[in-house]
């Protein structure tokens, strides 16, 4: 079973936590003033940042922003797809700001299409790219009206998808693309017709428990092979490596302060394939 699982290289960007703090609140992870130990979150960081490469995976980074503590949560910035870049407008004000790092970092990279929505929209946090179609998080974040700008802009179907729980605000909290085929969620996270929609959807999906998903198991990062993943997800490592995959745990837990892990800090740039 393991052998039959095959890795796709990805090019990810991320964003060094230089300034990285709890400075607000806008989820109920974090608590202002909270101590952040900034040694440790970047040695996590480079550590997330070396497995990615040790893994084949290429990785390049935007300049974080004095002010912007919350920059290092790269996948919240964009949804790249195509070659093609759908950008951020933050819900709050506090975060506002770190559309125009990200913008002019793909600017200068030489993606040509870079659209700023016109609704509440947070990236790869509500926007997950998953084969045939988008699934999109709503409920706190992200608004259904961002879901109809996204699929003009891309022409791929939009699956809407309603979070109620506010410990799994962003979509990529509650659930993670497997391969082009599965997905691993936590199923009390979303409303009754959402849950409908995705058992319709993925009949063998992965699901995980309350307790995996608090661990931020479900903010993973896989490449259809290697599963990066929070080392307290233990139940949900096992059930992906009885399914054939290989977890590849990384320890992000100073990000867990600001409702943050692997995903969040990885936004995937998705160009065209020849």
């Amino acid at each position: 079973m393991p052998d039959s699982r095959v890795p796709r290289r990805r090019r990810f960007l991320v964003c060094e936590p230089r300034h990285f703090a709890v400075q607000y609140a806008i989820n109920p992870w974090m608590r202002p003033g909270e101590p952040v130990d900034v040694i440790r979150a970047l040695d996590q960081w480079q550590a997330l940042v070396d497995t990615y490469r040790a893994h084949g995976h290429t990785v390049e980074t935007v300049a974080p922003v004095p002010g912007l503590p919350d920059m290092v949560f790269a996948a919240n910035a964009a949804l790249v797809v195509e070659g093609r870049v759908f950008g951020s407008l933050f819900h709050a004000p506090e975060r506002r700001p770190e559309s125009i790092p990200y913008q002019a970092w793909f600017k200068q990279a030489g993606f040509e299409e870079v659209h700023h929505p016109e609704s509440v929209c947070e990236g790869e946090g509500d926007l997950v790219p998953a084969g045939r179609w988008i699934l999109a998080g709503t409920g706190f974040r992200t608004t259904p009206e961002a879901h109809r700008e996204v699929q003009e802009f891309f022409g791929i179907p939009v699956v809407g998808l309603t979070l109620v729980d506010p410990y799994f605000y962003h979509l990529d909290t509650a659930l993670f693309v497997l391969d082009e085929e599965n997905i691993a969620y936590y199923p009390e996270a979303f409303s009754p017709g959402s849950r409908e929609v995705l058992a319709r959807l993925y009949p063998d999906a992965v699901t995980a428990t309350r307790e995996d998903a608090l661990a931020f198991g479900l903010n993973s990062v896989s490449d259809g092979r290697h599963v990066f993943i929070s080392p307290g997800a233990t139940a949900l490592a096992d059930q992906l490596a009885h399914r054939g995959y290989v977890p590849v745990p990384v320890d992000l837990s100073e990000f867990h302060k600001a409702g943050g892990g692997i995903k969040c800090c990885t936004q995937e740039i998705r160009e065209n394939r020849s």
